[in-house]
């Protein structure tokens, strides 16, 4: 039986580089289930911004992602892929 964690997963990039990252996340949104509405993407805040700055700026352009939104975490951004009606 499926549960909202096959709805809504979760992708840690902790500990990657720029390039790392990238391919992570493009296989993910390649992977995706239908059944999947968003993905919480982990990329961090006191390092830095470059992994933050992939996700919101190249990454939520690909064709599957409607938008991104910032949550309540600042090491975190949603990828909205479908609305949940």
């Amino acid at each position: 039986m499926k549960g909202p964690a096959d709805a809504f997963p979760e992708v840690d990039l902790h500990g990657m580089t720029k390039e790392q990252a990238r391919i992570c996340l493009e296989a993910k949104l390649r992977a995706v289930r239908p059944s999947v509405y968003r993905i919480r993407v982990i990329h961090g805040y006191h390092g830095g911004t470059e992994l933050r700055d992939l996700v919101r700026k190249t990454i939520a352009k690909h064709p599957k992602v409607l938008r991104y939104e910032v949550g309540l975490n600042p090491g975190e951004t949603e990828l909205v892929l479908r609305e949940l009606y």
